[in-house]
């Protein structure tokens, strides 16, 4: 399958655009497990690649022994990037989409979107917050704001699967001063794994909130931080939340404090 817009087709210089596609060059972002990001310039603006060139059958023999399947190409994400448009999570935009190969070890795909300019990831902003904190206004309304997303994407029985603050881009304006500090825009990424379910199992809800909080543990966020992001993600008055949501946010509180240990015990440089 291919899809690409019409232009797009004929740009390539006589050269298959599949092909011309998968051997893009650009500012290389990540590449593991056959899967490369990059960030690439067509006339004049920025675009991001995801090049996925198999994963081979080691990879995909040790999913299997696990009794779990692993993500083989572009399509996926694809689909979450339109799933998360219709409910009004705001991510990247979709441009094009190449797949080829029906052995699942080495299926070749791609896919392009827009770059997301002047953003700043979150874990990036929140490092700095210890020496240097936010804003109380910026500070509430980014919270706000993470748990509606995690809010609205559950609720859809969709889960990230890697629902990490560095995976939160919050727009900035050119001067690198955030656009609207009681409303800020945060945009969503790397959906590679994105998963949805007619109805989304609690553990998986688990996993997605106790990602969150993983990862902002470098910014010190207070227990009235945790108190607020907890009643704007169940949209309930506290003491209901509490009431009636306790044993849920036990098993966050639980599955965070694992990962933050696992992180101690690999990282001991860090901690």
């Amino acid at each position: 399958m291919l899809s690409l817009p019409d232009h797009w087709r004929r740009g390539w210089q006589g050269r298959e655009p599949f092909e011309a596609i998968m051997n893009l060059g650009g500012e290389v972002f990540k590449s593991r497990q056959g899967r490369t990001t990059l960030r690439f310039n067509r006339d004049g603006r920025a675009y991001f690649a995801k090049l996925h060139r198999g994963v081979g059958w080691g990879v995909l023999l040790r999913y299997v022994g696990q009794l779990r399947w692993p993500v083989t190409d572009a399509r996926n994400e694809w689909r979450a990037l339109g799933e998360l448009e219709a409910i009004g999570v705001p991510t990247m935009r979709r441009v094009a989409l190449g797949c080829r190969g029906w052995n699942p070890a080495r299926r070749r795909s791609f896919l392009i979107t827009e770059a997301l300019e002047n953003t700043v990831s979150l874990e990036d902003l929140c490092k700095q917050w210890r020496h240097c904190p936010p804003s109380p206004v910026l500070k509430r309304a980014l919270i706000a704001e993470a748990a509606r997303i995690a809010r609205r994407l559950h609720a859809a029985g969709l889960n990230h699967r890697d629902f990490y603050l560095c995976h939160l881009l919050l727009e900035r304006r050119s001067d690198g001063r955030v656009t609207d500090e009681q409303a800020p825009r945060l945009y969503l990424i790397d959906l590679h794994r994105v998963r949805r379910r007619r109805r989304l199992p609690r553990r998986w809800r688990v996993k997605d909130i106790a990602g969150l909080y993983f990862s902002s543990h470098p910014a010190g966020l207070t227990r009235t931080d945790r108190l607020r992001f907890i009643r704007a993600y169940t949209g309930q008055p506290l003491r209901a939340a509490l009431a009636e949501g306790g044993k849920f946010w036990r098993q966050v509180a639980r599955k965070r404090d694992q990962d933050l240990r696992t992180f101690a015990r690999h990282h001991p440089e860090s901690v």
